[in-house]
């Protein structure tokens, strides 16, 4: 299958769910969708497409939550990102576990660093934060005030 065959393809099942695809490179995608359509189409991508999930990661942008899924098509060589958008007063979407079990732990370092709950994921604990961190208090967030007067926080959270 081709770039363009995969980008036909998803163009035509999900047209309704796609808000813009931009191309930064001939090796690069981005997919801008709708968050309610995550599970469908990661779904669609990764078990009809055969592509292979490589990472998602999240980012506090000014007026919203990111959450970028990264999928790779090694044998045409292109990587295709699913972005979504999340409004600061609703932070949840829908897990992608039950998809591909490499959703499990950067589900829930988003979730533990951004404060996104990832609805239907079967164990959203703490994976990297120190116990002693207070609960809802996220480092990634462009709103983050130190809450530990005597931390040194010189090389990262």
């Amino acid at each position: 299958m081709t770039k363009t065959e995969v980008l036909h393809n998803l163009k035509e099942k999900f047209k309704a769910q796609i808000i813009d695809i931009i191309e930064r490179s001939t090796r690069r995608i981005y997919i801008e969708i709708n968050s309610c359509a995550i599970v469908e189409i990661a779904t669609y991508i990764f078990k009809n497409l055969g592509a292979r999930f490589s990472i998602a990661s999240g980012v506090d942008v000014y007026s919203h939550m990111e959450i970028l899924y990264h999928f790779t098509f090694e044998d045409i060589n292109v990587v295709i990102t699913l972005r979504v958008k999340l409004d600061k007063k609703k932070l949840e979407i829908d897990s992608l576990t039950s998809v591909f079990k490499a959703a499990d732990w950067i589900e829930r370092e988003i979730n533990e660093l951004l404060g996104i709950n990832f609805k239907g994921h079967p164990n959203l604990i703490r994976l990297l934060l120190p116990d002693d961190w207070p609960q809802g208090v996220y480092p990634l967030r462009r709103d983050y005030k130190e809450w530990d007067k005597n931390a040194i926080r010189d090389r990262g959270v």
